[in-house]
């Protein structure tokens, strides 16, 4: 094993979410308007390693853990009104915060088929089902009873192997709604699910120097224009004819082609609202044997760039971001909302998106103190077993490195005042018979 500096794991974190910006970001939302028994330190890192790692199921798993981990006793009352609109705005705040800053550092390089790109984003949503008496604020989608849920909407960077953006919208709103095309797109590839599927969506990515993949839509029928690959022998012209037509023909295992789509753009010269247009764009079509037919694919990489066959795979690279959401939900709890309460649905999101965060920091320092022979063997939902077994034990050591020490005394304390049950006169039964 290659050695390590100790504390390497809470001095890193604590400066991703140092002592000083937790409690400057707490004053700043509200979250903690005077200094008592509630830090927002000791809360922060309670909230992030207890109910994000399935350690805590409910508020009141919650509290007892940071009783234990503060060696502070806290009254009811105290500890659920922190769950307000503020304690969900200092979360967002830290996970703007995380995002800012991992941004500036690179975990991953693109190789050398990618150079000319500055990154790989991978935009994709997930489904949050939530009680139904919550349908008013956030609405299901195609439900013929009353029904809610929350789309969180994630951004991914292949370089920062962590989310870019997130974002949280009522399950019925329409995923082109969730992605803003703009200059951040430039130089960096965006590989797009067909639910953000939109000619418009294409022809802004490229007005802005921006690169995509996308699936091709199955009522999408393109007109080819112009032919990248020949065959040998009695091959089929397919210039000036739709994609409709040549698919069922085609013999070759590959078709790359430029093709010609037509959409829809905002006018603000003229008296209509829109007009039509069109756009030049590569269709790649790469034949797989398993399912037996073809996989087309729309993008405006050149094929000086990328060859049909890495389109494909680059576009399989999307199965990154499925990892995230399935790391998020089986281990992270991010789908297990047990409450009415908008705020608490709220806070528990984000509290799973900034376990994610901080379970990505330690995989990376795991990677860096580890030979490069070894690296691509320690998987992320590998590692996310690992890191939800030992979040207590990280819990005590990251608190010990604030100076807050965990002692028996303290847990004592916590069995003691939290085994009482609440009513005190209930009648009991057995004490008829036996005490």
């Amino acid at each position: 094993m290659p050695p390590y500096e100790p504390d390497i794991i809470e001095k890193d974190l604590c400066t991703l979410f140092s002592p000083e910006w937790l409690n400057q970001a707490a004053r700043e939302t509200g979250l903690i308007k005077r200094e008592r028994k509630v830090t927002a330190v000791e809360m922060f890192w309670v909230l992030v390693n207890s109910y994000g790692v399935h350690l805590a199921r409910n508020l009141a798993n919650i509290k007892r853990n940071y009783e234990k981990s503060s060696n502070k006793k806290l009254s009811d009352s105290s500890w659920y009104e922190r769950f307000t609109p503020e304690l969900v705005a200092f979360l967002k705040l830290c996970v703007t915060h995380a995002i800012e800053q991992l941004a500036l550092e690179q975990t991953k390089v693109l190789n050398q088929k990618l150079s000319k790109f500055q990154d790989v984003l991978i935009q994709d949503s997930t489904i949050i089902r939530l009680h139904k008496s919550l349908a008013k604020k956030w609405p299901a989608a195609r439900s013929r009873t009353v029904a809610a849920g929350v789309k969180v909407s994630i951004l991914v960077s292949a370089v920062a192997n962590s989310p870019k953006s997130i974002s949280i919208h009522a399950e019925s709103t329409n995923e082109l709604k969730t992605l803003r095309i703009g200059p951040w797109i430039k130089d960096r590839i965006l590989l797009i699910d067909l639910g953000f599927y939109k000619h418009q969506i294409f022809a802004r990515i490229e007005q802005n120097g921006g690169y995509f993949v996308s699936r091709l839509k199955g009522n999408a029928d393109p007109l080819i224009v112009d032919l990248h690959n020949t065959c040998r022998g009695n091959s089929i012209d397919v210039k000036g004819k739709r994609i409709s037509e040549i698919l069922p023909k085609l013999k070759r295992r590959i078709l790359d082609v430029d093709v010609e789509i037509s959409f829809r753009r905002q006018n603000f010269n003229g008296k209509s609202k829109t007009r039509l247009d069109t756009e030049i764009f590569r269709l790649v079509a790469v034949f797989n044997e398993d399912e037996t037919k073809y996989h087309v694919y729309l993008t405006n990489i050149s094929k000086d760039v990328l060859s049909p066959e890495n389109v494909a795979k680059l576009y399989g690279a999307r199965w990154d971001i499925e990892l995230i959401f399935k790391e998020l939900k089986s281990r992270y709890a991010l789908d297990v909302v047990n409450t009415k309460n908008t705020q608490i649905v709220e806070a528990y999101i984000w509290i799973a998106v900034l376990t994610l965060f901080i379970s990505r920091r330690i995989y990376s320092l795991i990677r860096k103190y580890n030979p490069k022979e070894m690296v691509a063997r320690y998987t992320q939902l590998r590692w996310s077993t690992i890191f939800t077994e030992n979040a207590d034990r990280q819990l005590t050591l990251i608190l010990r490195y604030c100076g807050i020490e965990r002692t028996l005394e303290t847990v004592m304390n916590v069995y003691s005042s939290q085994a009482l049950d609440p009513h005190v006169n209930r009648y009991r039964f057995r004490d008829d018979w036996w005490s």
